[in-house]
């Protein structure tokens, strides 16, 4: 048997005329940067997440860079993040002249570990970046109390996340920005790439709204450096289609992880994904642990069960960074995780035999080597 990682094609079946006619209406109307779809789009998202503001720019990539940008982040200026996260969380910091300040994550959450930013913090201090990793929100009521006693704002890297929650409130709601991915491979994928910065603050999207269209609110003046980084229609068009099923398929992820889970449980050498008590988690990957991991990445491979390393080399230790002077050693549980962990499939559509396969061959490379 052949798993994927990640099988787009079903998914696409199932909404293909849904999308096709939501695309005709785009094609017809010819307009194509920004629009109606835009704004329809970035109504429904603002609501999903209980806000009152969103603003649709290129990429999730470009949400962070933009909402950095919003709070006036530049040289000198430190914002504290993780070291275990996707390039573009700590990439947008450095191309602001900033200094990224890294703090270890949680074991068992692999998101930021909240204990360690408020000593982190110094009179550079500008911003704290969370990033809700796999899925899962970042534990944040000890990392927004840290931001409220010192006047920080937090930045929430949800790209992975939409639709998640923690204490009852939605990913990107809780700081003074979210950044969404529209990325393809994302709980909510477009056809290319997308992203979306939402707030409650209008004096802050009016200025994310500013910079995405080169700093200018009429067209040939501009009023700061900004950048382009529209939302395009045809993808807004695509996303909110998508967007009427994401509750459903989220729900499938959570009934596919448990699943995992159970038939997981009491493989020698295997850890499960560990869930918060007060998150809901939307699993955009299903991540594993084993001390073996490429062992059994190797194994699974040959077995046809897609799986992917999420990620490979902490960015501390990331040849870019090296100017940092941080290095092997100075975040062990981040090093830890890169070491051992890796992603299974989990995407809405994988069937019950596929699982099963998956599962088995866990459990076969398991016994093998015990």
């Amino acid at each position: 048997m052949k798993v994927k990682l990640l099988d787009l094609v079903p998914q696409y079946e199932s909404i293909k005329e849904e999308v096709h006619e939501a695309l005709d209406d785009v094609l017809s109307s010819q307009r194509f940067i920004l629009g109606p779809k835009v704004e329809e789009l970035e109504a429904m998202i603002g609501d999903l997440c209980g806000v009152g503001h969103a603003v649709g720019v290129a990429s999730g990539s470009d949400a962070i860079l933009i909402s950095l940008m919003a709070l006036g982040i530049g040289p000198g200026d430190e914002v504290i993040t993780t070291p275990y996260t996707f390039f573009s969380t700590v990439s947008s910091i450095t191309r602001l002249g900033a200094k990224p300040v890294f703090v270890d994550i949680e074991r068992a959450t692999y998101n930021i570990d909240p204990s360690a930013v408020d000593a982190a913090i110094t009179e550079r201090t500008k911003a704290i970046l969370v990033v809700h990793l796999f899925g899962q929100s970042a534990e944040m009521k000890a990392i927004l109390s840290a931001s409220e006693r010192r006047g920080i704002p937090v930045i929430e890297d949800a790209c992975q996340s939409i639709g998640a929650s923690y204490g009852g409130r939605m990913v990107g709601s809780m700081g003074t920005a979210g950044c969404f991915s529209f990325f393809p491979s994302k709980n909510l994928g477009g056809y290319g790439d997308g992203g979306m910065i939402v707030t409650g603050d209008a004096d802050f999207a009016s200025e994310a709204r500013l910079l995405r269209v080169h700093g200018g609110r009429d067209r040939y003046y501009h009023d700061v450096i900004g950048l382009n980084s529209r939302l395009d229609a045809l993808q807004a068009a695509v996303l909110l289609v998508k967007l009427g099923h994401l509750g459903e398929w989220n729900d499938r992820r959570r009934e596919n992880a448990a699943y995992y889970s159970e038939g997981l449980s009491g493989a020698d050498g295997i850890e499960v994904p560990y869930i918060d008590k007060d998150a809901v988690h939307v699993f955009n990957q299903y991540v594993i642990r084993s001390a073996d991991r490429d062992g059994l990445r190797s194994f699974l491979s040959e077995a046809g069960v897609g799986c992917e390393v999420y990620y490979p080399v902490p960015l501390h230790m990331q040849r870019c960074f090296s100017f940092l002077d941080r290095g092997k050693g100075d975040f062990p549980e981040a090093e830890r995780a890169a070491l051992q962990t890796l992603a299974i499939p989990v995407y809405p559509e994988i069937s019950r035999a596929e699982q099963d396969y998956v599962i088995g061959r866990i459990r076969r490379f398991t016994e093998n080597i015990g």
